[in-house]
Formats: C-alpha cells, sequence, structure tokens
C-alpha cells in the first residue's frame, strides 16, 4: 500500500466518483490510493478495520487510522494545494453539526446526483492509483 492514505468510496455512485476525480484532478504528488468501497480491495479494508458492511461514508485510511465522513473528507485538503487547504479549519465546527450536514447530503447523494450499475473504471492514467 506504499504507506500512503487511502480514500475508500462508493464506486456506484456518480456524487462520489465526481469527488475522487476531482481529488485526483487536485493531487498533483499522487499522494493518496483510492478504492471503491463495493472493489475486492475496498471489502478487504472494511474487513480489515471492522467498518460497517455497507459504511454509508467517505472513508480515509491514513497511518492505519480511520477516519469517516465529514473528517475524513476535511483531512484529505490537507493533502491538497495550499489554496485549497485553509478548508480544514472546518475541522474546528463541533462533529455533531459535521456530520450532521454530511450525513444529508450522504443520504440523498443517489437521488441527487444518480448511480451507476458498476463500479467507475479509472483511465489508464488513474489506474496505479487504485488498489
Amino acid at each position: 500500500m506504499e504507506n500512503k492514505p487511502v480514500i475508500l468510496f462508493d464506486g456506484i455512485c456518480n456524487f462520489c466518483n465526481a469527488t475522487v476525480n476531482r481529488i485526483i484532478r487536485f493531487d498533483k504528488k499522487a499522494a493518496f490510493l483510492f478504492a471503491p468501497l463495493q472493489s475486492e480491495a475496498g471489502l478487504k479494508m472494511i474487513h480489515q478495520y471492522q467498518l460497517p458492511q455497507t459504511p454509508n461514508s467517505f472513508v480515509l485510511i491514513e497511518k492505519n487510522k480511520v477516519y469517516l465522513r465529514s473528517t475524513a473528507a476535511l483531512k484529505v485538503f490537507g493533502y491538497l494545494p495550499w489554496y485549497l487547504r485553509w478548508i480544514k479549519v472546518f475541522l474546528f465546527v463541533p462533529l455533531f453539526i459535521r456530520d450532521g450536514i454530511y450525513n444529508a447530503v450522504a443520504n440523498n447523494r443517489h437521488r441527487l446526483s444518480g448511480k451507476k450499475e458498476h463500479c467507475m473504471i479509472p483511465s489508464a492514467d488513474q489506474k496505479k492509483r487504485f488498489l
């Protein structure tokens, strides 16, 4: 796993796939590895880290520590270019507020942006970034 942070995401969710594509676009240093939750690698990590079988969450695994929902999403900004890092200040907002907003979006993401029949297939350039 190259000791890089891993992002687990819902591979059939259009919103989640668009988010991963944005992270890849801004992550010029290729700091992250990615795995759809439904993939073999994703399922293995769900088991390894004892996550719910169908986590309704964006998951960040960094140095063997698991971050979920809004905390995971905000921690990602620490790896992106300087002009996006300021967004991490929202980590100071109480968790119940952050996760309340996160859950409202997560619970409606398929209705808002749709979903696919199958997980996304990374492009040739992206393939080396996926587990």
